[in-house]
């Protein structure tokens, strides 16, 4: 079987999350597998290949998990952004629009310090969380190098949204 299919085995639907007419893509079986967790983060750093980063960036919250054992699989440094309040040190938010109102993201001031970033999260979507990620790692004096995903829904058109290069392991 296809590497990318034997992941695709282990995402399940969840129909009505978080609201109603929503299909959730959840990623916890595929986590909560220990060889299909390894080969997706196999196939993630097989699309950076030779354009290793200098600091991966996870967004929350499932980004952290596969942002964290990817940057550990590169040798390299691991950023989280997160909502408003979570983080402890002094923080830049960026403030971004969703269908309905406005939603936030913050980082810590210091933690791109000029690197080259490769951002990561689980799912594209509509492509705002990672657009207002790309635009605060930038604010914040890093070099944004792409985008990596383990999920994109296609059909929500988030890549036409992006202004970096974006790359996903499944598309739906």
């Amino acid at each position: 079987m296809d590497r990318i299919e034997l992941l695709r085995e282990r995402i399940r639907d969840v129909p009505d999350f978080p609201k109603p007419g929503i299909l959730f893509k959840d990623v916890t079986p595929l986590l909560g597998h220990g060889p299909s967790f390894r080969l997706c983060t196999d196939l993630l750093a097989e699309k950076v290949g030779a354009n290793k980063p200098e600091l991966v960036i996870g967004i929350e919250s499932r980004g952290f998990i596969f942002g964290a054992a990817l940057a550990d699989r590169l040798g390299v440094g691991f950023a989280p952004v997160r909502k408003p309040g979570k983080l402890p040190f002094k923080c830049s938010r960026e403030i971004y629009s969703l269908e309905y109102g406005t939603d936030a993201l913050e980082m810590h001031e210091d933690a791109v310090d000029g690197k080259r970033c490769l951002i990561v999260d689980d799912l594209l979507a509509t492509g705002g969380t990672a657009g207002a990620t790309a635009r605060l790692v930038e604010r914040l004096g890093g070099k944004v190098d792409g985008y990596l995903f383990v999920i994109e829904l296609e059909f929500l058109k988030g890549r036409s949204k992006l202004t970096h290069p974006a790359q996903s392991l499944i598309r739906y």
